[in-house]
């Protein structure tokens, strides 16, 4: 058994053979669909919330796990004399990193529990997550893993292509106006996650063709003859728009690795359906 604990929470969007494969932990935030509560990739698959979003007249609420919820699994691996890194959605989005910070200081010195604001979301930060257990399970150290953690979060390149407007409106992103002229002249907003923690959005396409052009310029900046691993995250059903993207990624840059994941139902409230979301870090040296 590994010396050091890897915990995240759901809005990570790891595939969950990957999670049950390196042992990590994942703490699910809740979806709120009226007076029905479900468990973020518990109780709440992908593929389900999707159906009941298109269906649903009101866009579902969101809510963090309680500093309880992370207390008791940070007291577990304490208990078992474990070191836990929990890795987490960015604070400026969520309240999630807050309540793990509380939870950590509930132990009172009982236990070597680092919490850490990953300034990102989805697989942005589901990545750090499992390189960290991947490390931990090699015998690496807390400040080892650490370190390699800090190199992959400043090297990754990661943009978000929006299918729609509707959603960003429903969650109040943007107004009413800017969501209807958006859909109208077929807009797709081109989005990241800045330095702070914060969605920005980059730059703006007519059609689905040009927005997949620019982002193939933005990572051309920086991986145009440099070796890749590429990570891909999509809303389930809606996956034809990332498949023509993939391929063209696939085609123009050198991907040494490949992984794919869903878009869970928290990070989807506000994302919407047709999401994508690409990820590029520097292969490792072989």
């Amino acid at each position: 058994m590994n010396s050091i604990a890897i915990v995240t929470d759901s809005t990570a969007d790891i595939p969950a053979e990957v999670r049950e494969r390196l042992g990590i932990e994942m703490v699910p935030l809740r979806v709120h669909f009226g007076e029905d509560t479900y468990l973020d990739n518990v109780t709440l698959q992908p593929a389900d919330f999707y159906t009941k979003l298109q269906a649903s007249q009101a866009l579902p609420k969101t809510s963090q796990p309680s500093p309880a919820d992370f207390y008791e699994v940070f007291k577990r691996h304490a208990d078992e004399g474990r070191q836990v890194l929990s890795f987490h959605l960015s604070s400026a989005l969520s309240g999630t990193y807050q309540s793990a910070v509380l939870a950590q200081s509930m132990l009172e010195g009982e236990g070597d529990v680092t919490v850490v604001d990953s300034k990102s979301a989805s697989y942005g930060y589901g990545m750090l997550a499992v390189e960290a257990a991947e490390l931990a399970r090699q015998g690496a150290s807390k400040e080892e893993i650490l370190e390699r953690v800090a190199r992959l979060k400043r090297e990754t390149k990661l943009y978000f292509l929006v299918d729609t407007l509707e959603y960003l409106h429903k969650g109040g992103r943007i107004g009413r106006a800017s969501a209807m002229f958006g859909s109208l002249l077929n807009i797709k907003p081109i989005l990241t996650i800045d330095d702070e923690g914060y969605v920005t959005a980059l730059d703006k396409a007519r059609g689905q063709k040009r927005a997949f052009a620019r982002i193939v310029e933005m990572l051309d900046a920086d991986f145009a003859d440099v070796p890749a691993d590429m990570s891909v995250v999509v809303t389930p059903g809606r996956t034809e728009m990332a498949e023509e993207l993939i391929g063209i990624l696939k085609e123009r840059f050198r991907i040494r690795r490949f992984n794919r994941s869903e878009i869970g139902p928290v990070i989807g409230t506000h994302a919407g359906p047709g999401t994508v979301g690409v990820f590029f870090t520097p292969s490792p040296a072989e």
